[in-house]
């Protein structure tokens, strides 16, 4: 089969390779990948920036495809059935927080972006059937870390004005969709202007440039301040969100792709009873949740581009680049 490994070359680490066909274990099932979506996670993994890496791993947390192989004490049932893959693996018992033992499908074991991935029988839940195999494969790893940032830790309704910084990303315009999908009156930034337009047509009620001066007065302002934002740059931005929060604000981000705030403005923090809370990923049950919001709310994923297989790369480098808006995909 083609998978895309994780190598030790200097010059370009990732590398398509033909490989085995695996055969599932007991318990275990065998997904005909259809299509397999890209996340910041496997481009950081691609540059070393993340913690304990491990060559000679196939990439991938994102996918969607069809059982064809089943290993013992696998129900017959899930024999050709049309699947999406929840990428956590051993959350543990607290649905607060992940266990020690947490890891996410695809590094250190081998992920969605070959013809073929093998998966515990608990981690497939049945594909939506109006998402196309390329919304489907961008929904889990996205989804579910959008899901946890707006409603477990959000505690967004319809009642609440709301920012989601960077928008166009595969996590914001997800939690984008699913404020808007409660009734929220949910605003964005960006630093491209399409991107804004985009969400203007989409029913964003205001998109602002972060690199304009004075661009959080012009929030505060239209909108009277926001009881939730939702980020995943981190950096001073955190600041800047402080000055446009309502009382009892709550600012939740899932990143920190700027880095880290110089400082945190702890008086206006404080005086305003403002929270700061971190979230990642999610627990089985939200993953399970959010598949059922996205089919009540019969929600479409942006795809920013779709791609065949052998040009991962090319994606990659897109993804990088950050000009697109929603997740990249590569089909087989």
């Amino acid at each position: 089969m083609k998978a895309l490994v994780l190598t030790n070359q200097t010059d370009e680490p990732l590398e398509i390779q033909d490989l085995p066909q695996p055969e599932p274990g007991k318990h275990e099932v065998r997904v005909a990948v259809k299509a397999a979506a890209l996340n910041r996670r496997d481009q950081w993994i691609r540059e070393g920036k993340y913690p304990n890496i491990q060559p000679n791993t196939i990439l991938g947390s994102d996918g969607a495809g069809t059982v064809d192989a089943l290993g013992a004490g696998v129900a017959t049932h899930w024999k050709g059935k049309d699947v999406l893959i929840n990428p956590n693996i051993d959350w543990g018992e607290n649905p607060e927080v992940q266990s020690s033992s947490y890891q996410i499908l695809g590094m250190p074991t081998n992920g969605t972006l070959a013809e073929y991935v093998i998966v515990k029988q608990d981690r497939l839940i049945e594909k939506p059937s109006f998402l196309s195999w390329e919304e489907a494969a961008s929904l889990p790893l996205a989804g579910l870390t959008a899901f946890r940032a707006v409603f477990t830790h959000g505690d967004i309704t319809a009642d609440k004005k709301v920012l989601v910084s960077g928008a166009g990303g595969g996590v914001a315009q997800l939690a984008f969709l699913f404020a808007k999908a409660v009734g929220a009156q949910v605003s964005v930034s960006s630093g491209r202007e399409s991107k804004r337009q985009h969400f203007i047509k989409a029913g964003a009620s205001f998109a602002y440039d972060y690199r304009q001066e004075g661009w959080t007065k012009n929030a505060l302002k239209d909108t009277g301040g926001f009881d939730v934002i939702i980020d995943s740059a981190g950096g001073n931005g955190i600041n800047d969100f402080m000055k446009m929060m309502k009382p009892a604000g709550r600012i939740v981000f899932y990143g920190a792709t700027v880095g880290l705030p110089p400082n945190i403005d702890m008086y206006r923090m404080f005086w305003n009873q403002i929270t700061l809370q971190g979230s990642t990923m999610g627990n089985d049950e939200e993953f399970m949740q959010m598949v059922k919001f996205v089919e009540q709310h019969n929600l479409h994923p942006m795809l920013a581009k779709v791609r065949p297989f052998e040009k991962a790369l090319k994606s990659f480098d897109d993804m990088k680049k950050g000009s697109g808006l929603g997740k990249y995909v590569l089909t087989f």
